[in-house]
């Protein structure tokens, strides 16, 4: 696949894009930036959603950790519907009920303005890493299809991308991102099953046969109970994705934006239900569709990627496939890329104006502007973030996310748990200092097992954060009719 039709594939799915963008978007005031007027319908949201779940992380780390971790992703995503249900049933309600445009508008009502700054603040540090997380691996593939060629760098290219992501959520926010959310996720799973059926055919593979391949492949494991030492240990992988799912999407500004912009609760619930059902087959496809990916590569004698992460990317563009497998990969990268980035930018924008820059004590002109100006800002932020990646990353991106996020989503999880289980007050003075210590035990504790009892804990470390945040609000806590001096 050349650089020049990678390029067409590229312009003509941006000017789909913006069309849609700026016809579902040109009218939109602030609040239909920052929670779509509350008129999404479920069946939208959820087709939304379905783009906004599976990023380019997914789309490139999911098949390339395969190799690695065989299929023992979907241990994780058994921990993702539980958590789905959590979110739909309790969060959901408390959010709703409490008219909330922000998240940690909660952690005002419910603590004060020191806690919902300090959540705001995990929220923004925890977004700006993952999201950019998510871009550096779809700007390194796209650097070697198209920037190489032409000797560009990989800033302008890292430029380039979140200019693009910029201007197409500068206007309408959420309100666009809904419709062009709903276009990426068709185009997402359209270009998997696409790419699943080439493959089949150059293996002259019928769909039996390949699902027979697929369920007798060593890479097909799915469950893990022998070894709880292990991270892939099955029930450490299920605790660990329900407290991901709930931390990093039923409290997390960016996914719940879409989930709150449906009419009704009962609208928003349907939605998150029919989400988690809609992901495991999704997951799956992908899991799938990297046996194939492995097969195809002894099969056609190709060179073994040296990452993981290079598997999709090297098959799809230099495997001998015919070129429409390259040009529905690049499909698929860039929608899941554009629609896990517009949303994030979005969120961070509503975060910071709302929370941090208490966008409420303004008239609707004056948050217009600070609030264009803030998606300036936050688009600049992600480009340095991204520029960080490219010098320090080098482990698979997936594994990395969920890394980062067990540290910097603790205490958000561990603040909420503690508001919605407790009815105790807390001295808001000490609670940045609680969210600070929590992720140094976390490492701490970790680091500890390892080395002490050669005991890994895995995607289970949010929970242990969210623990010690937990205990350090006890700590900082009193009852609501005690005097605090």
């Amino acid at each position: 696949m050349t650089p020049i039709v990678t390029i067409f594939t590229l312009t003509a799915y941006l000017v789909l894009l913006f069309a849609a963008a700026y016809l579902s978007g040109h009218r939109a005031d602030n609040s239909g930036f920052f929670i779509g007027n509350r008129r999404t319908t479920w069946y939208m949201a959820t087709l939304a959603m379905i783009g906004a779940a599976m990023s380019g992380v997914t789309f490139i780390s999911v098949p390339g950790s395969v190799a690695v971790d065989q299929f023992s992703y979907m241990q994780m995503v058994v921990g993702f519907t539980i958590g789905q249900f959590i979110v739909a049933f309790l969060l959901i309600p408390i959010f709703y009920r409490r008219g909330v445009v922000s998240l940690y508008e909660y952690l005002d009502q419910r603590f004060g303005i020191t806690a919902h700054k300090t959540g705001a603040l995990c929220f923004l540090v925890s977004k700006l890493i993952a999201s950019s997380l998510k871009l550096f691996v779809v700007c390194a593939v796209m650097q070697i299809l198209v920037m190489d060629h032409f000797n560009l760098s990989f800033t302008l290219n890292v430029a380039l991308t979140m200019l693009v992501v910029y201007l197409y959520t500068l206007r309408g926010g959420v309100r666009s991102l809904i419709i062009t959310d709903t276009i990426q996720s068709l185009c997402l799973v359209a270009s998997v099953v696409i790419v699943i059926g080439y493959l089949c055919k150059a293996m002259d593979l019928s769909v039996g046969a390949a699902y027979e391949l697929v369920r007798d492949s060593r890479y097909s494991q799915m469950w893990f109970f022998d070894d709880p030492s292990s991270a892939r240990y099955f029930w450490k992988m299920v605790a660990g994705g329900a407290l991901s799912l709930v931390a990093m999407t039923g409290l997390d500004q960016d996914m719940m934006q879409r989930n709150m912009s449906c009419r009704t609760i009962r609208d928003s619930q349907i939605n998150i239900v029919l989400t988690a059902i809609c992901q495991i087959f999704v997951i799956l496809q992908f899991l799938s569709l990297a046996v194939l990916l492995y097969t195809y590569v002894d099969f056609a004698t190709l060179p073994q990627p040296s990452r993981g992460d290079d598997l999709f990317a090297m098959v799809a563009t230099q495997g001998g496939l015919p070129l429409i497998v390259g040009i529905v990969f690049v499909v698929g990268l860039i929608s899941s890329t554009y629609s896990a980035a517009g949303s994030a930018l979005t969120s961070l924008t509503t975060s910071f104006t709302l929370d941090i820059l208490d966008g409420s004590r303004f008239d609707n002109a004056q948050l217009r502007k600070i609030r264009n100006y803030t998606h300036f800002v936050m688009a600049v932020a992600m480009v340095f973030t991204i520029l960080a990646f490219h010098h320090f990353a080098n482990d698979s991106v997936i594994n990395l996310v969920f890394k980062v996020a067990g540290y910097t989503y603790g205490p958000i999880l561990g603040l909420f748990t503690f508001g919605i289980i407790s009815k105790r007050n807390i001295r808001q003075q000490f609670v940045p200092i609680v969210a600070i210590l929590s992720p140094i035990l976390s490492y701490i504790l970790q680091r500890f097992m390892a080395m002490q009892f050669d005991y890994f804990i895995g995607f289970e470390l949010l929970g242990y954060n969210a623990l010690f945040t937990i205990f350090g609000l006890i700590l900082i806590s009193h009852n609501r009719n005690d005097k605090v001096s």
